[in-house]
């Protein structure tokens, strides 16, 4: 008796003890990185329409309806929504129906023949039976309440989990895309380099003929020609890769790249809303789905304090019974009703063990809250600080690009008319390729970055159409 309340007394206590640690979640009151719009102005759910760009709309759309990591991810969470529903059902009453029928024919080959009322080594007897016997955990100590908790937080970490992995297809679909649009420019643009250095070979090949200039310089230029071509089959077997990338990811592996335009041009980003470090927690679906996980490790903590707590099991039941042997005939039916009553005695130091073993995976749970809040904090904060320089860039380098093309247009006709020597004239040519590479190269990445910083802010998902998590999680 001593034991039992020794272990009744532990068991309140530890369940008083199976609150976990209030995560830390503050973050700074603002983002360090400007923002290009008021709250609200771009819809964060489905930021590939503020590019307004039809196919890059339709690959998105396309990739999550078709891409195998989310097809993937909703196969988890439909399968955790039925191992949920089964750890609801373990805690209602429990049985099946049996039933049975046997006969027998026994023959008596020798020594006597016994014929007695219930009981005959010859002849035929028959034996049917049948039984309903039922086993119900009684639960006064709450343990049906927080396993359905734990099992609706399981649920929320795999829904969220889902919807995770949707954002970063559609982020990845959408990067990919400009990835193959920059790929696209600068094949463009040494097609266009070749036909300068083109048409500056047929001019050096000409001045060279008449005897005006070296034919040194038409071979200088043949040379600059010949990698300027080389670096287009390059780049159209790259572009072709990126394209079957882009496909692979929208799920339509069986078509071919051409189906994919990929113009070679792109135009301004759309601006990203402005937004609050707070709202994240409820924003960001990788966040939630840690909150979920800290609410199921807290609840399976408290069900390991609860199992010091006595068990109590219901067991009632019916039955019905009927044998008919040569010169007897029974036929009865029953009903039982009966229970038990488990005490942890000598399974408390176990129980102990598994108790601080749940506290520190609860532990680990909020300690990985606390990082994927500081995780997606630094993430969105970074994506707008490095948008707003490349915003920048793009505008310096336009106006360089401006420049030196002028620079490079002057030459050439200098050139043509004999004015000026064919190396300054490719050493123009060059300054304006190198400011044309560098902007394509940063209108690219500032498109990217856009894309960077919606998926940062907690954009690819309907956040608004799910119910408030608890904040916090353990808090």
């Amino acid at each position: 008796m001593h034991l039992r309340t020794v272990a009744i007394l532990a068991g309140l206590g530890l369940s008083a003890c199976a609150h976990p640690r209030a995560a830390d979640v503050r973050l700074p009151a603002a983002f360090e990185g400007p923002a290009s719009a008021p709250a609200g102005a771009i819809a964060l759910d489905r930021w590939w329409n503020a590019f307004e760009d039809p196919e890059l709309t339709g690959l998105v759309e396309s990739a999550l309806a078709r891409n195998t990591d989310v097809r993937s991810a909703r196969a988890r969470l439909d399968e955790v929504r039925a191992q949920r529903t089964g750890a609801i059902y373990q805690y209602l009453p429990q049985g099946d129906l049996q039933g049975s029928a046997r006969r027998t024919h026994t023959e008596q080959i020798s020594g006597s023949v016994a014929n007695i009322p219930g009981f005959t080594n010859s002849g035929t007897s028959e034996n049917y039976s049948a039984a309903f016997n039922v086993s119900w955990e009684v639960d006064p100590f709450g343990r049906a309440f927080f396993a359905v908790r734990a099992a609706n937080a399981e649920l929320d970490q795999a829904r969220y989990a889902y919807e995770t992995t949707r954002a970063q297809i559609a982020a990845q679909t959408a990067d990919a895309w400009f990835q193959a649009r920059g790929l696209a420019i600068q094949l463009a643009d040494s097609r266009e380099s070749a036909r300068i250095q083109q048409a500056l070979y047929d001019v050096a090949a000409k001045r060279g003929e008449i005897g005006i200039a070296p034919t040194s310089e038409a071979d200088r230029v043949a040379g600059d020609l010949a990698q300027t071509k080389a670096n287009v089959a390059a780049l159209e077997a790259q572009l072709q890769v990126q394209k079957r990338a882009i496909l692979i990811l929208a799920g339509r592996v069986v078509e071919p790249t051409a189906s994919v335009s990929a113009p070679p041009q792109v135009g301004r980003p759309p601006a990203v809303p402005a937004a609050l470090p707070s709202e994240l927690l409820q924003r960001r679906p990788d966040v939630r789905q840690a909150q979920a996980a800290v609410r199921s490790q807290a609840d399976q903590q408290t069900i390991a304090a609860l199992a010091f707590f006595p068990t109590f099991t219901l067991t009632p039941g019916i039955g019905w019974q009927k044998i008919v042997q040569p010169n007897f005939r029974s036929e009865s039916d029953s009903w039982i009703l009966g229970g038990t009553v488990l005490q942890p005695i000598l399974s408390i130091p176990r129980r102990l063990a598994d108790l601080k073993a749940q506290g520190a995976r609860t532990e680990q749970a909020v300690a990985t809250y606390e990082k994927t809040v500081q995780t997606a904090f630094q993430e969105a904060e970074s994506a707008l600080v490095t948008l707003d320089a490349d915003q920048r860039r793009v505008a310096l380098l336009t106006d360089g690009e401006v420049r030196s093309r002028r620079a490079f247009e002057a030459s050439a006709l200098g050139y043509q008319r004999g004015l000026i020597d064919l190396q300054s004239t490719l050493n123009n040519e060059q300054a304006w390729r190198g400011v044309r590479a560098q902007l394509a190269s940063a209108q690219v990445q500032a498109l990217r970055r856009t894309v960077q910083a919606y998926k940062a802010l907690g954009g690819g998902w309907p956040a608004p159409g799910y119910a408030q998590a608890s904040r916090g999680g353990g808090q």
